[in-house]
């Protein structure tokens, strides 16, 4: 049954990537998925996304070291690369760590555009190959949930980007040729409604629509190879995979299942609260780097206030132009239940937290805007919230902020009555493999109905 399992899906994904399964574990961020999960996905032969998002320079790189002195020079791993909408200069230097440390797959998330770093990073990869076609070095894996976005990595890099790349000696005049001739990303990962940030799109609407366009484009530019669509959001049984597969996904991405197990990067309490829940134990509130616009993620609600809470603040963002504005007895109930500290305190740590990472000029535009003071003040909180998570959630319960998704509930209604009911016996790659196997499973016994 494994060797059929191994059957799913892209042929070309697995042998491009290197991987035995059409089958990939997306990062979760500050090291959920952690170089542990990564290496055991990695050596079983599956496609790991280390979650470099919100870790330190130095933790990211001593990461990647240990998962390439592990996995060695076949087995392949990838690391997450995460939009900075507010300072792009922290996404290019990224995107130069990355490099220097000869990552060669990333997960692209949270990007609206094609960004000049992300096209270095592709540009880097490009080389001719002994039959004329264009090889790919480094891939971009780009998680997309939006047609508009989707159209951006299908389409060969803006010219005027590739152009200034060259001019500054960041790429070759044969990489500019060889971009006119590729899609940024030959794989995009269709993000349907999932943990943390998700536009809560459906699978079976969204896959469709972007075959569609991926048909489309590929017809426009003349492309020679393969673009591969996978899925993601809403994979946590045999069934999902299935499904996702008979559609014509090329490959699957998990993620909320893979937070509750053994070598996920987050507290053992969060844990146990996570390996209850069901189907309907989620909710969306306002994600905390987007807070003024009100971008969702999908977190945990059982157990914990703060999805309501965290809806409460955008209200009363959007309600008020300052702190001082807001009623003085709301103000009392959000610094005693909420903050669980004074406001003072809340702005002074805020004001470190900006020093400390060069962003000075946030602190002088706040002092200028009460309203931006607010939204500091008030994302403050989700900073929190999100800490609790890692370091000690049973301080404070109510506040404690976990994204995650129903898949998990599903996943947790398959496996109730078994070894995997505790997630002390879940192992990501064992769980990957189980899932693969079963949806193989239920494929061929369809196949018979219908045959």
């Amino acid at each position: 049954m494994d060797e059929k399992a191994r059957g799913l899906g892209s042929e070309s994904f697995r042998r491009d990537l290197g991987v035995d399964y059409a089958y990939a574990a997306g990062s979760m961020y500050r090291g959920i998925a952690s170089k542990e999960l990564v290496l055991a996905m990695g050596r079983a032969g599956f496609l790991g996304f280390l979650g470099a998002a919100g870790l330190s320079p130095e933790r990211v790189g001593a990461d990647i070291a240990h998962l390439r002195a592990e996995l060695g020079p076949h087995r392949p791993f990838g690391v997450n690369l995460l939009a900075d909408h507010r300072d792009p200069a922290r996404e290019t230097a990224a995107v130069d760590r990355l490099l220097a440390h000869g990552v060669r797959v990333v997960e692209a998330s949270a990007f609206v555009k094609v960004t000049p770093a992300l096209v270095r990073f592709h540009l880097q990869g490009l080389r001719a190959g002994r039959d004329g076609g264009v090889v790919r070095d480094t891939r971009i894996l780009a998680k997309v949930s939006r047609p508009e976005v989707a159209r951006e990595f299908l389409r060969p890099a803006p010219s005027g980007t590739v152009a200034r790349l060259v001019a500054e000696g960041l790429a070759t005049a044969e990489q500019a040729a060889l971009a006119a001739r590729v899609p940024v990303a030959q794989d995009l990962t269709v993000e349907a409604d999932s943990g943390g940030h998700t536009d809560r799109g459906v699978s079976t609407v969204l896959l469709p629509a972007l075959q569609s366009l991926r048909g489309r484009l590929v017809k426009e530019f003349g492309y020679a190879e393969e673009i591969r669509l996978g899925l993601a959001g809403g994979i946590g049984t045999p069934q999902a995979v299935a499904a996702a597969f008979v559609m014509g996904a090329d490959y699957v991405m998990t993620g909320s299942i893979n937070q509750c197990t053994a070598e996920a990067g987050i507290s053992d309490e969060v844990k146990d609260r996570l390996q209850d829940i069901g189907v309907a134990d989620t909710d969306y509130c306002p994600a905390g780097d987007m807070f003024e616009i009100g971008a969702l993620v999908q977190v945990l609600k059982k157990g914990a206030l703060f999805p309501a809470r965290a809806n409460r603040l955008h209200a009363l963002y959007q309600t008020y132009e300052s702190w001082e504005e807001i009623p003085e007895g709301v103000r009392r109930q959000l610094q005693e239940t909420f903050f669980k500290r004074s406001v003072d305190e809340v702005w002074r740590e805020t004001c470190d937290h900006l020093r400390r990472t060069g962003r000075e000029a946030e602190i002088e535009r706040a002092e200028r805007l009460p309203k931006r003071r607010m939204a500091l003040i008030f994302r403050w909180y989700y900073g929190y919230s999100s800490r609790l998570s890692f370091t000690d959630p049973g301080r404070d319960p109510a506040n404690v902020q976990v994204h995650t998704g129903p898949a998990l509930g599903a996943f947790n209604q398959w496996v109730r009555g078994t070894d995997l009911e505790n997630w002390r016996n879940r192992h990501p790659d064992h769980m990957a493999r189980q899932l693969m196997q079963e949806a193989e499973h239920i494929l061929a016994e369809h196949q018979k109905r219908v045959s």
